[in-house]
């Protein structure tokens, strides 16, 4: 691997400050730029390409599942937020609020969409009439605002991309059902796309979405041992439909309350991409979402065989992959090859005039360095399998680094040492009390991170308190 120290000189060290690098990251790899508006990012085309392809795969996999798509408006009453007093609760201090329109004061505030569970409500409200109605399975791609206290790029912004599904059903089970079905395509997506293993289970009531009976959740474990929350499903039961008045005429003949859910991902998932797989020489990114999968580089660009055959390549395997050729004349191989592995494309490929008279390329993977001399009529067969390789071996490298990080613990003071000696998720018997959540939180700054749906019995008392447990919960610091 071409190891040139200058350039890659304005990236700190991974394992000095992992939170400065991976803002160096952010912005030497071109994914996203800060702005005049504090909290507020630009997502540059390279980075906006990554959130194109996540958003691409989940939106097929919901239309396979039944869900439309549709928009609602950004701006929501205030009256309207306040229907739902738990959910007005947990978002108030994020609120941003339009009190003018143009040089005119408002008669009544609007907020700036954080979340759409009241517009969708109300909306439902209207139009659910009988269960013939039933199920209204709905998502929106949208941007959402909420004023964060402590920004970074992708990770928590003011303004952010997510996607929000919001669903109405007729019966309870019907809706749990969705809420797991859709945590299911978030994990598919996460580990099969991304290549980041993912712990599913249920939050605990402290950690719930505000207004749900449930939420369950996706988490991640990043490079430097922190868990990330990257996605979510919420079972709401009737806790909106009653405040909202969503009712239907049911089987009976009966007017009934609906049951719904809601669920989302949003473009926090780039960054646990970046804090997942990145290292010392910048991002390194999973082929199934790279923007560009490899970047032919012709070492000799005076040499017209080698443009000629390095034209060929591309036109050959542009049909089958995402593919780019490095033509820029104002830069010399060696800062190309650092170039593109700052971006993280997952193959480069070299071809110069040695390899012309061999017949052959060279493939250099980004994620281990190795290079590997194709024969020019094997490259695409050749590429296809690198490439699945190398999704494999980054999802794996990943679930090490969890395994690694995942330890066991039966009392607080061994919860304390385990996790400031080597961050990571910590496994320990919980009582159920939320005193006993706190306590953890406060004396370590870790959170629970799910009740998971495989439980074990590690011990038989909460480790806080020594009371009979009733869970194992898996507990970490997050992002």
């Amino acid at each position: 691997m071409n190891d040139n120290k200058n350039y890659v000189k304005e990236i700190t060290n991974i394992e000095d400050d992992f939170a400065k690098w991976y803002t160096d990251i952010v912005i030497k790899a071109g994914l996203a730029d800060y702005t005049d508006v504090k909290g507020f990012m630009a997502i540059k085309p390279y980075g906006f390409a990554i959130w194109e392809n996540i958003q691409k795969y989940t939106d097929e996999k919901f239309k396979k599942a039944g869900v439309k798509n549709l928009y609602l408006p950004l701006l929501i009453p205030e009256d309207l937020l306040n229907k739902e007093k738990e959910h007005v609760q947990g978002f108030a201090p994020e609120v941003a609020w339009v009190t003018h329109g143009g040089d005119q004061k408002l008669e009544k505030r609007f907020c700036i969409r954080p979340t759409s569970e009241t517009m969708f409500s109300t909306l439902y409200s209207k139009w659910v009439e009988s269960w013939r109605d039933l199920p209204m399975v709905f998502n929106q791609w949208c941007s959402v605002i909420r004023w964060e206290k402590e920004t970074k790029p992708f990770l928590r912004t003011r303004e952010f991309l997510w996607q929000e599904g919001h669903t109405v059903h007729e019966t309870a089970q019907e809706a749990k059902d969705l809420t797991l079905k859709m945590l299911e395509v978030y994990k598919d997506l996460i580990e099969k796309k991304l290549a980041i293993p993912v712990l599913q289970g249920e939050k605990s009531i402290g950690e719930k979405f505000a207004g749900a009976e449930n939420t369950y959740t996706v988490e991640t474990l990043m490079h430097d041992g922190r868990a990330l929350q990257a996605g979510t499903s919420h079972y709401f039961g009737q806790n909106f439909s009653k405040p909202f008045g969503i009712k239907f005429r049911n089987r009976d003949e009966k007017d009934e309350y609906a049951y719904q859910t809601s669920w989302g991902i949003s473009t926090r998932l780039i960054g646990a991409v970046i804090m997942a797989h990145g290292d010392n020489r910048g991002l390194k990114l999973p082929p199934e979402i790279a923007p560009i999968q490899a970047v032919i580089i012709p070492i000799s660009l005076s040499d017209k065989m080698v443009m000629e055959e390095a034209q060929k390549l591309f036109d050959t395997l542009s049909k089958k992959f995402r593919i780019e050729i490095d033509q820029r004349d104002n830069y010399t191989p060696g800062y190309k090859f650092n170039d593109w592995e700052m971006k993280g494309v997952p193959i480069r490929i070299e071809i110069g005039p040695k390899d012309i008279i061999a017949g052959q390329c060279v493939m250099v993977e980004r994620d281990t360095g190795d290079k590997i001399a194709i024969k020019l009529s094997e490259a695409p067969l050749k590429l296809k399998e690198i490439l699945n390789n190398i999704q494999k071996r980054m999802f794996e490298d990943c679930k090490k680094n969890m395994i690694d990080r995942t330890c066991s613990v039966s009392s607080l003071d061994e919860f304390i040492e385990k996790i400031n000696k080597k961050q990571g998720y910590i496994k320990a018997m919980w009582c159920g009390d939320e005193k006993c959540e706190e306590e953890i939180k406060n004396k370590t700054g870790a959170r629970s991170r799910c009740l998971p749906f495989k439980q074990e019995k590690i011990s038989d008392k909460c480790v806080v308190c020594g009371r009979p447990a009733k869970h194992l919960v898996f507990w970490g610091r997050q992002y």
